[in-house]
């Protein structure tokens, strides 16, 4: 099979497994057989051994000498590390799409943020949490920035349905409230302070 044509196979593989592994359904450790794998989703070797590498650099998974590849674990320095990354990475984003938010899509975020109110999941709560997120991102047209900070928001996901899965109490989320009460009132300054300060919080609890 060519290059050509196990990249797209190996983007829907790597996509499935790491939908499976932040969702906390394969758990950390977890070896991946090459075989079953490929058996899984009538594929030869290629696209799959390309999907590990996606899922490696992602930082899903590890791959050990003699060992194969492993579902990778996470350690609280992990976490506190994600959360800063997000939290100057989002700054950055938030600071340039300010100028472009309209109050429309300032509406669709307290609409989201409301939806999270009313989770009954974590896997819900977590779906508009990140939908919040996006909205007041994406208008910064920085589609690098973007992309590594919808990677970091996965690992994020990983790290709370982990914490979250033995019970599940939604949450109120005044953070999200008075980030947007800023922009609508044109502070950007503080809507960007407040967003920072509030992903940070993740590195210390469950949820964000």
């Amino acid at each position: 099979m060519s290059t050509a044509k196990s990249e797209p196979l190996a983007l829907r593989i790597s996509q499935a497994l790491a939908e499976r592994i932040i969702s906390g359904q394969i758990a950390a450790g977890t070896p991946l057989r090459q075989d079953h794998i490929a058996a899984e989703f009538g594929a030869s070797h290629v696209p799959v051994r390309e999907a590990f590498r996606r899922l490696e650099a992602q930082g899903l998974v590890q791959s050990l000498p003699r060992r194969g590849v492993r579902v990778a674990g996470f350690s609280p320095a992990e976490v506190r590390e994600v959360a800063e990354m997000r939290a100057s990475l989002e700054a950055l984003a938030l600071r340039h799409a300010a100028p472009h938010l309209t109050q429309a899509i300032l509406n669709s975020a307290e609409d989201a943020t409301r939806a999270g109110d009313h989770a009954p999941d974590v896997q819900a709560w977590e779906e508009q949490n990140r939908l919040f997120h996006t909205l007041i991102l994406a208008p910064c047209k920085m589609p690098r920035l973007l992309r590594a900070i919808d990677d970091l928001q996965a690992t994020s996901a990983r790290f709370l349905f982990s914490g979250w899965r033995a019970e599940w109490e939604t949450p109120t989320d005044r953070d999200h409230r008075a980030i947007l009460a800023a922009l609508r009132a044109k502070d950007v300054d503080a809507a960007v302070t407040k967003l920072a300060r509030h992903i940070l919080w993740s590195g210390k609890r469950p949820a964000q």
